[in-house]
């Protein structure tokens, strides 16, 4: 997951063309064995976040109890059927997201929010750590005006306890989700099929004060 990127947003028109064809994935979820595919169970809700390598994303959404599947792949680009490769180009303009389906009997949206706080820097722009390009950059893609409304909240909370901690901005794109393009089928829980696998994300150790006191 060391591939060079730029570190700037390219337009529409300087994006790779793609596919009208879907890059070939896994048909099923290596841990549930569950069918990895856009339904959503009745019931359930759906996620996305951005905020770095998606190996090491999946698994920390993987863990959480009350999360029934989850995805890997790409979003918020203008390249139809990116391909990995494509993307680690900085020419497609998408992110490296996870869709999260989660159960909200079982596990809040705000408690999604609170591990995406805390699992990762939001204040380095387009990188987490040692990976650079914009498909490192952190994100939350929305479903509804609820979500919308919750992360444009916990942003604002989380900002103000990383100013007091001496993080600079908070650099996290929050926009409604477009097309999400399902990654390779090697990249799908990666870190469960090779454990001891790269894992670039790393939170800031400063706590995420939804339902607490800033």
């Amino acid at each position: 997951m060391f591939h060079s990127a730029k570190d700037t947003m390219i337009t529409k028109e300087q994006a790779l063309p793609g596919r009208d064809t879907h890059i070939p994935t896994a048909d099923v979820h290596f841990l549930s064995n569950r069918p990895l595919d856009l339904s959503v169970p009745e019931g359930m809700e759906v996620a996305i976040f951005g905020m770095g390598c998606f190996w090491g994303v999946e698994r920390l959404f993987y863990q959480l109890d009350g999360v029934y599947l989850t995805m890997v792949g790409y979003l918020g680009g203008f390249t139809p059927n990116p391909t990995y490769e494509e993307v680690c180009t900085g020419k497609t303009g998408h992110n490296e997201v996870v869709r999260v389906v989660f159960d909200p009997a079982k596990i809040s949206y705000d408690t999604l929010l609170q591990h995406f706080w805390e699992g990762h820097d939001p204040t380095q722009g387009m990188r987490q750590g040692n990976d650079r390009g914009t498909q490192y950059r952190s994100g939350i893609y929305t479903f509804s005006d609820a979500q919308t409304e919750a992360a444009e909240a916990s942003r604002a909370l989380y900002a103000h306890r990383l100013r007091r901690a001496g993080y600079g901005a908070v650099t996290t794109e929050i926009e409604p989700a477009g097309p999400f393009y399902f990654a390779e089928d090697y990249h799908q829980q990666y870190l469960a099929k090779n454990p001891t696998g790269y894992c670039g994300i790393g939170g800031t150790g400063v706590t995420c004060p939804i339902g607490l006191a800033v």
